[in-house]
């Protein structure tokens, strides 16, 4: 009584709690009620936790499609869980990966082939480099002869 008047002398009011709230400790990891933990009744036989879903829409229909995971579109339900659009979608990053590396290992083939080719027709780019070189400083001294 007397202490809990003088501490709240001390006290700001902005950490002072409301008249008429009870100031006993509430553990309520350590101490569950029984009225909290009661679920809440079933309505017409469904509970009324359900999963949320998700409605695709056509970009995700396509992902969902290219994935394998369904073969038409009519096989796509209206409604589809986060978990399966998530899993189609890695699916189809992975089938991408692989399509871009194989990409890449054919395009290096096809650049060692045409270096070959280069190299048969005695081209290369010190060459290329020389030349250019030479038609720049023919333009410039074409364009020096010219001025008077």
């Amino acid at each position: 009584g007397r202490a809990t008047k003088m501490l709240e002398r001390n006290v700001p009011s902005v950490l002072r709690p409301a008249k008429g709230m009870d100031l006993k400790i509430k553990r309520g990891f350590c101490s569950k009620s029984q009225e909290g933990s009661k679920q809440k009744p079933e309505i017409g036989g469904h509970s009324t936790y359900k999963v949320p879903g998700h409605k695709p829409s056509d970009w995700e229909k396509k992902v969902l499609l290219w994935s394998g995971r369904f073969k038409k579109v009519d096989d796509i339900p209206e409604t589809i869980s986060f978990e399966l659009l998530d899993a189609a979608r890695n699916k189809l990053r992975v089938k991408i990966s692989y399509l871009m590396i194989a990409l890449t290992v054919l395009g290096c083939i096809v650049m060692v082939i045409e270096g070959k080719r280069a190299v048969g027709r005695h081209e290369s780019l010190t060459t290329q480099n020389m030349e250019r070189k030479a038609r720049w400083r023919e333009d410039v001294a074409h364009s020096a002869s010219a001025k008077p």
